[in-house]
């Protein structure tokens, strides 16, 4: 436990609720989890019909918190779902729900 007597529990947590705290960084998130391999910025961006720099700023949350991963290949980066974290923040949400 922190000085806060918050456990790295509670962190983790809040750390991927901020993260998924706007419609389209839960839409981003839903269209990777779904994929079996990565999708480009570029894509989402047409698809989502928002400006590159509001896309790259959810997507760079999305990467703070670990729910993404990204690669650049120039002059695209694409993005996937980290398959690893996903899962924690998936049993994360479920165990406080249930709590």
């Amino acid at each position: 436990m922190n000085k806060n007597n918050f456990s790295e529990k509670h962190l983790l947590l809040a750390k991927f609720a901020k993260a998924i705290s706007h419609p389209v960084r839960i839409y981003i998130l839903e269209k990777l989890s779904k994929m079996n391999s990565c999708c480009y910025s570029g894509d989402i961006a047409l698809e989502l019909k928002v400006g590159r720099s509001s896309l790259s700023q959810h997507l760079k949350e999305l990467k703070l918190a670990g729910l993404i991963q990204g690669e650049i290949e120039p002059p695209f980066i694409k993005y996937c779902i980290n398959r690893e974290n996903w899962q924690i923040a998936k049993q994360l949400f479920k165990e406080f729900f249930i709590e």
